[in-house]
């Protein structure tokens, strides 16, 4: 009976040693797996960091390839492209920074401005016009060209008529000298609707532009007058900039806010001539070379936009940044 007893025994000890075995060949399976996957996971880190570190470094490098194979002499070369305001491509501080720069560069023998904007802020306007000036003053020896692309209209053209010329195509359309200040009102809406308006306001005029009230006349007179006061601002810029060239007594209609091809507006004196960035490079100020002075974007912003969102998701995914996700 004893030795009956003893022969279960042993065969569950060889069951526990088998099970032992096993489990230990399945951690030792998963620790690996871990260790593959956080190599896997440092490799990747390395040559994003590589690669990243490569376009930072050799950017730069390039630019100074670039610049050392220009001549003795060139063309400088700003965009204004787009909705001139702040924070954008077209903002004052980035069209004053590439100003400074491109009058500041001995080599460079005149300044090319493209333009390519439906116009914007008149404040943002107003600082790159009255740093324009300063640089002209400073600056005696290099000239200042605008030249219009596809459209110069209003706080564009308002930027342009402080150049010492402004250039552009037959086709381009120019001008658009007046100001505007548009909304919408809800009051009929909201009466049919029953909706009631409750604003709480201190000041008599707070709300004056509040599109949910009916309009006041006097405040709409008082909106006109600050219109005005803008507008006789920018006619005033206009006028400073082009001077005896410009001919508002015989088209007063040029301050009404109406824009014209370039070759209209070739015989009303908003512009000097027809051309482009290239001619005026070449045959007004006699540097065909063009270089770019338009502020750009950083390096990082420039990888990024490369990049590419889906890439960038990609990536992250595989690195383990992402949360879980059903494929």
């Amino acid at each position: 009976m004893s030795d009956e007893w003893k022969a279960p025994s042993a065969e569950k000890s060889s069951d526990d040693k088998s099970w032992q075995l096993l489990e230990k060949t399945l951690l030792a399976s998963v620790q690996e797996q871990r260790r593959s996957r956080r190599w896997g996971i440092f490799f990747k880190l390395l040559t994003f960091i590589y690669l990243f570190g490569a376009l930072v470094l050799f950017t730069p490098l390039m630019d100074m390839e670039k610049s050392a194979t220009r001549g003795s002499g060139y063309t400088a070369l700003i965009e204004v492209r787009g909705m001139i305001a702040d924070q954008e491509a077209a903002s004052a501080d980035n069209i004053i920074g590439s100003l400074r720069a491109a009058f500041e560069d001995t080599k460079v023998k005149g300044v090319v401005l493209r333009i390519n904007s439906p116009g914007g802020s008149p404040v943002q306007a107003g600082y790159v016009v009255d740093e324009i000036r300063r640089l002209r003053k400073e600056h005696p020896d290099v000239k200042l060209y605008a030249v219009i692309t596809d459209l110069g209209a209003s706080g564009a053209y308002y930027i342009a008529s402080a150049a010492d010329q402004i250039y552009a195509d037959k086709a381009s359309l120019v001008g658009s000298i007046g100001v505007t200040a548009a909304g919408y009102g809800f009051v009929g809406t909201m009466e049919k609707l029953g909706v009631e308006r409750r604003a709480y306001t201190s000041g008599e005029h707070k709300s004056f532009l509040d599109p949910f009230q009916p309009q006041k006349a006097d405040e709409t007179k008082f909106w006109q007058g600050v219109l005005d006061t803008t507008h006789n601002q920018f006619i005033s810029v206009v006028k400073q900039g082009r001077g005896d060239r410009l001919k508002d007594k015989e088209h007063p209609e040029l301050f009404s806010g109406l824009i014209w091809s370039g070759e209209q507006a070739l015989q009303l004196g908003l512009i000097d001539g027809l051309g482009n960035a290239s001619s005026v490079a070449r045959d007004v100020i006699g540097e065909k070379e063009l270089v770019d002075f338009t502020v750009q974007d950083s390096a990082f912003d420039r990888f990024s936009k490369k990049l590419g969102t889906s890439v960038a998701e990609e990536l992250a995914m595989r690195l383990g940044f992402n949360g879980p996700a059903l494929r």
